[in-house]
């Protein structure tokens, strides 16, 4: 079947020089998948072509065993009208078109063996591009899968620089020390809050001696009044 080993070549040939290049697998297998799909469509009309043939070398071969069997006939009525001659007349012209069924016959076997080596190469092409297009996915979600892996050991392997790690731990150290910082502030506010409360508690007891003092005098005037007035 020289069609389908020349589609084999090409498709292999352009197989190779895309695996070579290899930018991108999933573009390159669904390029691959729509290669083997113009393949086929091109042997389609290749197969079409042949059995358009196979149909016409059996409309031909058809149409000499009619001939034959109409001059055989044409025999058979020169015999019974007792014409000879024309009888064998009739008969070299039958067997001249015997000759075309026997060589047509010939043509037609081995169109025919032909039309059905091609229909079954078309389906096995059939069925290698649906099982290439199942594999399609399968191979797409390993490569992704294989990718990921790839940044993980990257990610992984760049971890053994320890600079943003370190960078890391002295930003915690300065939040710290932020943090250590304002405690330090509100603690000194709420001594400064103590020192102003026993300042008021200081003010308070003044004010309260002094009001003792007042009401002392006020006894006292009291008293001297008292006496005046006696």
């Amino acid at each position: 079947m020289a069609l389908f080993d020349r589609i084999r070549r090409v498709v292999k040939a352009n197989i190779n020089e895309m695996i070579s290049k290899a930018e991108d697998p999933e573009k390159v297998l669904g390029q691959l998948i729509v290669e083997m799909n113009e393949q086929l469509v091109e042997s389609k009309k290749s197969v079409a072509v042949a059995i358009a043939d196979e149909k016409r070398l059996q409309r031909e071969l058809s149409k000499q065993q009619q001939n034959a069997a109409d001059w055989e006939a044409n025999a058979m009525k020169a015999v019974n009208a007792g014409n000879d001659e024309l009888a064998k007349k009739a008969l070299v012209r039958k067997q001249e078109h015997d000759e075309y069924v026997s060589s047509y016959q010939e043509q037609f076997d081995a169109q025919h063996a032909s039309v059905e080596q091609l229909k079954d190469s078309l389906r096995q092409l059939q069925d290698k591009i649906d099982e290439a297009k199942r594999k399609k996915n399968l191979l797409i979600a390993r490569q992704r899968r294989a990718e990921a892996q790839q940044r993980i050991q990257q990610t992984i392997g760049s971890a053994k620089d320890t600079s943003a790690f370190e960078a890391f731990d002295r930003m915690a150290q300065k939040v710290d020390q932020i943090e250590a910082q304002a405690e330090a502030a509100e603690d000194l506010a709420q001594l400064e809050g103590g020192d102003a409360d026993l300042e008021r508690q200081f003010k308070e007891l003044e004010s309260g001696t002094t009001d003792q003092m007042l009401d002392d005098l006020k006894s006292k005037m009291k008293r001297l009044e008292d006496k005046t007035s006696e």
